[in-house]
């Protein structure tokens, strides 16, 4: 598989009002939980967070072996942000900074 940018979370501080906002933007969600709220947006998923909103939005980019990826991209200068964690069965995520501070986030297995 060929690496692609398939979701973009969005931290937020207060999950509630933050949902509103962007449901009259988006539509419906397509899963409402106190820890995820997930919209669909023509086949790419918009995210919202509960988490430290001064990093800003994070791209995930899907890749075969997160660990191999983490790794390339730690040898060349990253730096590891949030270390990698399941977050559904079979799919584990981190996101790594880039040299000026900007998150790059990692999908995979």
């Amino acid at each position: 598989m060929s690496p692609a940018i398939r979701s973009l979370v969005v931290p937020v501080s207060e999950i509630e009002s933050a949902k509103g906002v962007y449901t009259a933007l988006l539509g419906a969600p397509h899963t409402d939980s106190p820890h995820y709220v997930g919209y669909t947006v023509d086949g790419f998923e918009v995210a919202l967070a509960p988490g430290d909103v001064t990093g800003g939005p994070v791209a995930f980019v899907d890749v075969d072996d997160l660990d191999a990826a983490e790794a390339a991209l730690l040898a060349v200068g990253a730096t590891e942000r949030d270390a990698p964690r399941e977050v559904a069965p079979g799919v584990r995520v981190c996101v790594l900074t880039d040299r000026d501070g900007n998150p790059l986030g990692l999908r995979g297995r």
